[in-house]
């Protein structure tokens, strides 16, 4: 089903936007028009108001001194004397009949008539008066007198009138090239303004189509927000490529540690069917199928911590913690084992080595270094395991002498199921690096190593004191 226009052009956010921009700049164009205009009328108004105002003093004075004819006197003066004729005076009884009439010399033909139209009570009231030719305004004041009678001057505003109209022409013919400056520059700015937003469209389309999480969108010269969002894009399109990848890698290892014991349990099981041994034997055949099935549940159990703590929501149970009793008891733990291979286990605390941790986590962390520290350290080697307060926070060092890490290894070893040529030999799951660093990440820590090949590694663990 097609859509109607209207909800096209409203789902277009680039037209809206463009509709926005010219709304807001022919509205400033009109805000800044109207009070060019509000200011000129009130400049012009003012200016006319202050001149009646200083003929109405004269006038007034003199018509105190010597009443109409002393006020046509003063009038004949200003004619004689060559002062510009601009005010229409009237003097006028109670009754409005006029008394004394003064206009402008380019006015007399005005017909006197139209005068009695004066309301004798209007503090401003515009008069047309019309002549042979046209018609002009006067804006007429009134102000009584003391005998009772009203003295009115006009004063004519048509140059008042032209010039706002002038005012007004312009606007209206200025209007038209507005709206089209707004919608131009609006299209213009809406066009820059959302260029992340159409490369941003059109990476995801990339992906979608292709499947392909190489694309990256291109980054400007801008620090703005969209600059900041097609970053974040970027960087979360680049931890989505490397979680999938290591999913992918995680499932092919995951796939080929299981075969092996899928493989051995079935064959064990298929071995006690087909024979006809004692029950012993089947005992001991049920034991290694319940060995490798433990196994199995240890590495997708393992598999699971390590997911719940890469996304947040492994569970911890926070208390205080004292590390040098933790180290203690793991150590205690492993020093029969160390016995066994007489690889000797050192321990050194310095300082509160007290923290907020979920305490079987740190054991098994902490057991997981122990493990693989004894595990590749050859016969009469040595173990340190270090604890001690730094700034705010505890520093646990586990060093060996053992085989050590290579270079190339030391960004590999955190991988899930990753396990180094030399480790190999050894039986294990390749997992409990990743557990390692998951829980420490967890408690909002790091763990890091440092080691060369035949020298031994050491695995530095900081925990947050706060």
């Amino acid at each position: 089903m097609y859509s109607s226009l209207p909800d096209r052009i409203r789902r277009k956010f680039t037209l809206r936007l463009t509709l926005w921009y010219a709304a807001v700049f022919i509205l400033a164009y009109m805000a800044l028009f109207f009070l060019a205009y509000y200011s000129l009328s009130t400049s012009l108004q003012q200016e006319d108001q202050t001149a009646v105002q200083l003929r109405f003093n004269e006038y007034e004075d003199e018509y105190r001194k010597g009443a109409l004819v002393a006020l046509q006197d003063k009038i004949n003066s200003e004619k004689d004397y060559g002062k510009p004729e601009q005010f229409l005076v009237r003097v006028a009884s109670p009754a409005n009949s006029t008394l004394l009439l003064s206009l402008p010399s380019q006015w007399a033909d005005i017909d006197l008539n139209q005068t009695r139209k004066i309301s004798l009570h209007g503090k401003k009231e515009r008069l047309p008066l019309t002549t042979k030719e046209n018609g002009t305004v006067f804006e007429i004041t009134s102000v009584p007198l003391e005998d009772g009678n009203f003295l009115q001057i006009g004063k004519n505003i048509e140059y008042r009138e032209e010039a706002l109209s002038r005012l007004r022409h312009v606007f209206a013919g200025v209007i038209i090239p507005a709206v089209f400056i707004g919608l131009l520059g609006g299209h213009f700015l809406t066009f820059r303004a959302l260029g992340p937003i159409r490369n941003l469209v059109q990476t995801v389309r990339a992906i979608m189509e292709t499947g392909r999480m190489e694309a990256r969108v291109p980054t400007g010269k801008g620090g703005d927000e969209l600059a900041e969002l097609v970053i974040l894009f970027n960087n979360m399109l680049e931890r989505i490529e490397n979680l999938v990848k290591g999913m992918q890698e995680s499932l092919d290892n995951v796939a080929h540690d299981l075969r092996t014991p899928m493989t051995r349990l079935r064959g064990t099981a298929e071995i006690a069917l087909q024979s006809n041994q004692d029950l012993e034997s089947y005992r001991e055949a049920l034991a290694d199928c319940m060995e490798e099935s433990e196994r199995m549940v240890k590495m997708l159990n393992t598999l699971m911590d390590i997911s719940e703590a890469e996304i947040g929501t492994l569970r911890l149970d926070m208390e205080q913690v004292d590390m040098s009793r933790v180290i203690g008891e793991v150590v205690d733990l492993y020093r029969y084992v160390a016995e066994e291979k007489n690889v000797i286990i050192g321990t050194s605390f310095c300082g509160d080595t007290h923290v907020t941790a979920d305490l079987s986590r740190m054991r098994q962390a902490l057991a997981n270094l122990l493990d693989n520290a004894v595990k590749y350290t050859p016969d009469g080697g040595r173990v340190d395991v270090e604890a001690s307060q730094g700034l705010k926070q505890v520093i646990i060092t586990v060093k060996d002498t053992g085989l050590g890490i290579s270079e190339e290894e030391i960004s590999k070893i955190w991988n899930r199921l990753y396990r180094g040529d030399k480790s190999r030999s050894q039986r294990g799951l390749g997992l409990g690096l990743s557990l390692v660093k998951s829980i420490i990440k967890a408690h909002g820590g790091q763990v890091e190593v440092a080691g060369e090949p035949g020298t031994g590694s050491a695995f530095t663990i900081r925990l947050p004191q706060e």
